[in-house]
């Protein structure tokens, strides 16, 4: 975690210059805030959001610990689970919050609308879920181990991958928030060696920790492995739905959009 923190305190020294003034002189009075922005759920929407964020990189954190030490106990589950549970409830209350906000103000005919920066915290939910199920067999049972470290390590790649999109505006959005090329290739290579840092180790060191029970074709923990596999597949359409125009367009072969015609019949719900 340690070298997670230092990564994003280099980001915002490096890139974001939050002692630069920008302005010759201070103004007296300064812009107000977008009217669209000026309602009471958006007090608590982005915080709630971002303590998702953070609280699945405890979870990483605990990972890889598991993974350099090749022993997952009891122990792992009991102090991940709660930290897990916990970012999970805000990033849901979060997305919820977002979603009741764009339906009454912004009018998009419902209440989601699959818009890039809507998939970047909707992702790491699908995984956070996911994880939840796999933590609940590992302390139980003693399984799904090298699962719950592979989920563990997604999740929090995921909240990675969001914050790259939101904030380097590579993706077309109706609420991104920067444009920054600078910001969003540091973005982006501390996401790469964070996320390819932590595969590998779990491709290197993976099998030390993985579980030798036998689970019966419909056993409890079989249904979950199945329901976890169905929350990953959607997890990956969403992720290459929201990827697609991007790699479309670097390719050269135009601009297109995804939208809800192509995502929503692939969503859980």
């Amino acid at each position: 975690m340690g070298m997670v923190c230092a990564g994003f305190l280099a980001f915002i020294l490096f890139t974001s210059g939050p002692f630069a003034r920008t302005l010759p002189a201070f103004p007296v009075e300064g812009r107000d805030l977008n009217p669209l922005l000026q309602d009471p759920g958006l007090i608590f929407h982005p915080p709630l959001l971002y303590m998702g964020y953070v609280g699945f990189s405890v979870a990483f954190a605990f990972a890889i610990a598991a993974l350099l030490s090749g022993r997952l106990d009891s122990a792992f589950t009991r102090f991940a689970r709660p930290w897990t549970l916990a970012a999970w409830v805000f990033l849901t209350l979060g997305i919820v919050l977002g979603s009741a906000w764009a339906y009454y103000e912004l009018g998009w005919g419902g209440w989601w609308f699959w818009d890039p920066v809507e998939n970047a915290s909707f992702m790491p939910w699908l995984a956070g879920t996911a994880l939840l199920h796999s933590l609940a067999v590992t302390e139980q049972r003693a399984g799904f181990k090298a699962w719950t470290l592979l989920l563990s390590i997604c999740a929090f790649s995921l909240c990675l991958l969001g914050t790259f999109l939101v904030r380097s505006g590579v993706l077309v959005s109706v609420h991104a928030f920067a444009s920054d090329p600078a910001r969003g290739m540091f973005i982006l290579a501390f996401m790469v060696l964070v996320t390819g840092g932590s595969l590998l180790l779990f491709a290197v060191r993976g099998h030390r920790v993985r579980s030798r029970v036998n689970n019966a074709l419909w056993s409890r923990e079989s249904l979950l492995l199945g329901n976890n596999v169905l929350l990953m597949a959607a997890m990956l359409v969403v992720l290459l739905g929201t990827l697609l125009p991007l790699v479309h367009k670097q390719l050269g072969l135009g601009s297109i959009s995804v939208g809800s015609r192509s995502l929503t019949p692939c969503s859980p719900g």
